[in-house]
């Protein structure tokens, strides 16, 4: 099946009127976006993932390098996820109100940010690259896989960022299917090529980051392309425009700090989990792990409000009230769609934690650790989804400053949780302590989240 090109989809403004839109058609346009966008975000891990398995057989130091190197790519790739998140509310605005010159200037912003931004921080990663790793505790052999992996890694970064633009630009324009068949082309193209460089070519560890570099560009151009074509079609000059890129950045710098809040948190939440002992360490990686997974699954949905909401702001009169009253519709079918959703995942893991457990760990202890948590996070399911598509529906409204200071709110909040779970359960290794660890985060950091969120959304002041 042929991809569509962004320019060819219709403009947002056929059958944009309140009474055109029925339940059924609203439905059909949430599975159409978050059913491919979760395959996409199933498909980015796999690199890694390929990564590892390849690696892996080359023996423990490598596959240790591996990790410190891929753990800071990794980092700098879940900061930079701004440029996919601003830059598709930006360009939906602009496709729903039918200005396609509007979307495409957004979308070279988006772009020429990433590049620039990739080439500066790849030249800096790529020169302390030895420091970074030894702060992180790589020694040895160990060390000079992991810079290895990481100086590898940095020429194919500005590609990665752009990658991320590329993706919010197509789902700014309604489409998500372009971005899964990339990924998917791009995961298996990944896997061949590194085993090639890793194992016949003789490159270890660094063919494995060359690889990886190498496809990120290749995914890159078609992405690239799809979005040169459009702007050529439109008119849109390829010029730099610095208030364009300042434009990215100062959304940008909100999402990250609301990023760098919620990383916060789990890094302490990590804290307390190590500080119980390694059986309740090694239960909770497990319990993360498919936590999420189930997260990509509501994140699918966040993707598909981001791009519906803003494509429905740019639709609309929003001087009218009856026009104001259809984005709420909107943003409320979302919801139940999110809980229902989160219903759903919530039956999934008591079914996973008590019958699947051997599958992960042969440890009795751990065994009994991830069925308990996993129940804490089965009632903690539909709080999660309605967290996440709120996320959604306020990053597609670009009210992005909101976000970031509430996510400061809520870790200020929940830090206390986490201290107190920590004096009453440091060093006993139990059960009670990690089903109170996982009922901090699960219930307590999420129930924040979703206050703060709720409130938010329920007051409107983001329709604008």
């Amino acid at each position: 099946m042929k991809p569509k090109t962004p320019q060819s989809q219709p403009t947002a403004q056929e059958g944009s009127t309140a009474s055109s839109r029925t339940p059924a058609s609203f439905n059909r346009q949430i599975l159409a976006l978050a059913i491919p966008a979760f395959g996409a975000l199933i498909a980015e891990p796999l690199f890694v993932m390929a990564d590892s398995a390849i690696i892996g057989h080359l023996g423990t130091p490598q596959l240790a390098g591996l990790t410190l190197g891929s753990t800071v790519v990794q980092t700098v790739i879940g900061f930079s996820v701004f440029l996919s998140y601003s830059t598709t509310p930006a360009v939906a605005r602009a496709f729903g109100a039918g200005n396609l010159k509007q979307a495409y200037t957004a979308g070279r912003d988006g772009l020429l940010t990433a590049l620039l931004l990739g080439v500066l921080v790849g030249g800096i990663l790529w020169i302390f690259a030895p420091a970074i790793v030894t702060i992180l505790g790589g020694q040895g052999d160990v060390h000079g896989f992991g810079v290895d992996y990481l100086r590898w890694s940095m020429p194919g970064l500005p590609a990665m960022l752009a990658v991320l633009a590329a993706v919010g630009v197509l789902r700014g324009m309604q489409d998500t299917k372009t971005p899964l068949y990339v990924a998917t082309a791009g995961a298996v193209l990944n896997a061949a090529l590194n085993w090639v460089l890793v194992y016949p070519v003789g490159m270890g560890v660094a063919g494995s980051a060359l690889g990886t570099s190498v496809v990120q560009w290749l995914m890159a151009l078609v992405l690239g392309a799809m979005v040169v074509r459009g702007m050529r079609a439109h008119g849109v000059p390829f010029a730099l425009h610095g208030s364009g890129v300042l434009g990215v950045l100062k959304v940008g710098s909100w999402l990250m700090l609301r990023t760098l809040s919620m990383r916060i948190a789990l890094l302490a939440t990590v804290f307390v989990a190590t500080a119980q002992g390694a059986e309740n360490l090694a239960a909770y990686q497990l319990v993360l792990t498919f936590f999420n997974f189930l997260a990509f699954a509501l994140d699918s949905l966040a993707i598909a409000a981001q791009a519906l909401l803003g494509k429905e702001l740019g639709a609309r009169d929003l001087t009218l009230l009856e026009e104001r009253d259809a984005v709420v519709h909107l943003k409320n079918r979302l919801v139940r769609w999110a809980l229902g959703f989160g219903v759903v995942t919530a039956l999934l893991c008591p079914l996973i934690g008590f019958f699947a457990a051997p599958l992960f760990t042969a440890d009795p202890a751990v065994q009994y650790l991830f069925a308990r948590a996993l129940l804490v996070v089965a009632v903690g399911q539909p709080l999660a989804s309605y967290v996440f598509i709120l996320d959604g529906v306020l990053i597609g409204a670009q009210d992005v400053r909101y976000l970031a200071l509430a996510s400061l709110v809520n870790a200020v909040v929940y830090l206390p949780m986490l201290v107190a779970v920590y004096l009453v359960f440091s060093g006993d290794a139990t059960a009670a302590g990690f089903v109170w660890l996982w009922i901090s985060y699960a219930i307590g950091y999420m129930g924040m989240r979703a206050l703060t969120l709720g409130y938010r959304a329920r007051a409107g002041v983001w329709i604008k």
